[in-house]
């Protein structure tokens, strides 16, 4: 399968799914359009990271995939993306502290018939994730540890930032960066023996 992602955490999850992977990042714009619901934003992210991998890359092969996906975490029609430093992860953590927020991800999967036309298939996945009230001094570690720079609403949870959530409804695997049970029953709808 092509991963159309740079997310370590994504390549894990596909590994241990037993997926063998050729990794190929796509590049696009990521800006929010205006009145877009986070959930049409991050499935149209997906969606446009897919078809510039395929175009780029291509898959050559029936029954192969090219799967592209993209998380938020979000509050109310507030999106939270990556922190552009530790201001921004510390003030995104204030704002997720004691209440629940929506971690989504667009997943798209590009496939090829016998004939070789493409076919795409996208899907979002929507996890609720509750946190605990976090304290200054909690934030200021943990920020400093430098583990929310990378990660959508500055916080990863299967890393220290699990110790904040007091409830999860929905998919954990979502919240660490791709829904894997979703997207192996769409790959296996579809047909793709990788």
């Amino acid at each position: 399968m092509i991963l159309a992602s740079a997310s370590p955490r994504r390549r894990e999850l596909l590994e241990q799914a037993g997926l063998v992977l050729e990794i190929c990042p796509a590049d696009i714009d990521e800006t929010r359009l205006a009145h877009e619901s986070p959930t049409s934003l991050v499935e149209r992210l997906a969606i446009g990271k897919a078809r510039t991998a395929y175009r780029d890359r291509g898959i050559y092969a029936p029954h192969k995939a090219l799967l592209a996906a993209d998380t938020i975490v979000w509050t109310g029609d507030d999106v939270l993306g990556k922190p552009r430093d530790e201001q921004d992860a510390r003030r995104m953590l204030q704002e997720l502290s004691n209440r629940t927020h929506h971690v989504s991800t667009g997943v798209c999967i590009i496939t090829q018939d016998d004939q070789g036309t493409p076919q795409e298939r996208s899907f979002v996945e929507t996890t609720a994730v509750t946190f605990l009230p976090l304290s200054n001094d909690q934030i200021k570690a943990y920020v400093a540890s430098g583990e929310p720079l990378d990660k959508a609403g500055a916080y990863g949870i299967q890393g220290g930032a699990g110790a904040f959530v007091s409830g999860l409804s929905g998919d954990y695997n979502n919240v660490v960066g791709l829904p894997v049970d979703r997207v192996m029953r769409e790959l296996d709808a579809l047909g793709i023996c990788e």
